[in-house]
């Protein structure tokens, strides 16, 4: 009897075992926390859903920090799935508790968390500002600010960094709020509803020129790094991060990626976007519905037309240039004839044409070139000419560029205006800075147009459901 239940109890354990190892079988076993994310498919990333990292575009997802993880999702062969977080401490948390693979979000590097995070390369580097408006407070030092009531966001680096300066400062005081974005804040700061906030200085490029009133007075930290922050223990997706920053492809991506995002910035003028904003009530509501029908015959954005037309003629349907183009879209007058406009000067014919010259252009650049890269070049090209557009994008190829990429031949279209290299091209000598300048205004004009035209709508569906409430009652 004991020697068959011995038999029994060892039978047990042996069809135990081969049950587990049948089990271990069928589950994959991983030599790394690499392989495991390849084999998943998916790469975990934590981002924000703001201006300078991730948002939904006229052309699908967008933003610095999303085209710049897609690279690298694209490179170790995965699929991209976004996790988005607000707050800082949030994000770390739900890092360390394996709900994600890496943050992306415009993090700052920060001494106090590599004790328990680890950082890729630093791949950008930014300024913490003050920010006022123009006719508010005009703070220069930290002394200053002393007494001012100043808003930022609880739990960001900002708020901790205003820490740090207390300890000199003992009398600095600020009010720190949740469920805000530092965008939100700078538009309260241009409302008059707050004096002061502090903000990053990639945030502040981009939101300027919605809110030209906005001041800049100093800078309370500067030469900040931004990286992005893994677990300690993924030791080879953090090897995989740092040798795929050193790649020359990958250092190129940046570059496009800083030009495409913040370049078309530098040349940000207070007094032209505010003139610019105020046209928008006085000028555009005379020539929004032929922006919009020109824009709807060809399948563009009529925002985009609009933009367009305010930096050929500033909405002025008699302007006239002195080498003879006329009408709110500047049309010579072979190109009005070929595009049926009997009469430069009628803002419809002008508007109508102009659009059908622009489409033209793009379908000729062809869709090889991807968005918005393509609309760039077409918009270069109706500034300078195809055939210098042409002579650029082969400069891009002669350096080793990709001529399909706007900004690599955003590079090369200055170099037009110098003899040792127009003199070898077939069209030879072109103001080759011009169409550089003309697609940056174009599409600094298109954004404050679209912001604007989303407030509106916004400010008009709340005036409506208001009404609708009080009818109700």
């Amino acid at each position: 009897m004991a020697t068959n239940l011995i038999k029994i109890f060892f039978g047990l354990i042996f069809a135990v075992a081969w049950l587990l190892v049948a089990a271990s079988c069928d589950e994959p076993v991983f030599k790394n926390d690499l392989e495991a994310i390849q084999a998943r498919g998916i790469l975990r990333v934590i981002t924000r859903n703001n201006g300078t990292c991730f948002y939904e575009g006229p052309h699908g997802h967008e933003g610095f920090e999303y085209d710049l993880v897609q690279a690298f999702a694209e490179h170790i062969g995965v699929k991209l799935e976004l996790v988005v977080i607000d707050r800082e401490k949030v994000m770390v948390t739900e890092l360390l508790k394996g709900k994600a693979d890496l943050i992306a979000a415009n993090f700052i590097v920060q001494d106090d968390l590599k004790q328990h995070l680890v950082f890729g390369p630093v791949y950008q580097e930014m300024q913490l500002l003050v920010i006022g408006k123009l006719t508010g407070p005009a703070p220069r030092t930290v002394a200053d600010l002393t007494g001012q009531p100043i808003w930022v966001i609880a739990g960001a680096f900002h708020e901790k960094r205003l820490n740090t300066l207390k300890k000199e400062h003992p009398e600095l005081s600020w009010l720190a709020i949740s469920d805000y974005e530092s965008e939100e804040l700078l538009e309260m700061v241009w409302k008059d509803v707050i004096p002061l906030t502090i903000a990053d200085s990639n945030t502040v490029a981009l939101n300027r020129r919605y809110y030209p009133e906005l001041a800049v007075h100093f800078a309370i930290d500067e030469g900040l790094s931004l990286a992005w922050v893994m677990d300690p223990k993924n030791l080879h997706l953090r090897n995989a991060v740092n040798q795929w920053f050193m790649r020359p492809s990958t250092v190129s991506l940046l570059e496009r990626l800083n030009q495409h995002y913040y370049g078309h910035l530098e040349s940000f003028d207070y007094l032209d976007i505010k003139i610019f904003r105020t046209r928008l009530q006085q000028r555009l509501p005379r020539y929004r519905k032929y922006f919009e029908a020109a824009a709807d015959e060809n399948g563009l954005d009529w925002k985009l037309i609009a933009a367009q037309a305010y930096q050929e003629s500033h909405w002025n349907p008699r302007a006239r240039s002195f080498t003879g183009v006329r009408g709110l879209m500047m049309l010579t007058r072979k190109t009005a004839r070929d595009m049926g406009v009997k009469n430069r000067l009628d803002p419809a014919q002008s508007i109508f044409g102009g659009t059908r010259y622009l489409v033209g252009l793009y379908d000729r650049i062809g869709d090889q070139v991807p968005e918005p890269d393509r609309t760039y070049m077409a918009l270069a090209a109706y500034n300078v000419g195809w055939g210098h557009l042409e002579d650029a994008r082969n400069l891009a190829v002669r350096f080793g560029k990709d001529p399909n990429t706007w900004s690599d031949v955003r590079s090369t279209l200055p170099l037009l205006r110098f003899k040792k290299y127009y003199k070898k091209l077939p069209h030879g000598y072109a103001r080759g800075a011009e169409p550089v300048q003309y697609v940056d205004r174009i599409r600094t004009y298109h954004k404050v147009l679209d912001h604007w035209d989303k407030t509106l709508r916004q400010n008009g569906k709340a005036s409506a459901a208001g009404q609708k409430e009080r009818q109700g009652t």
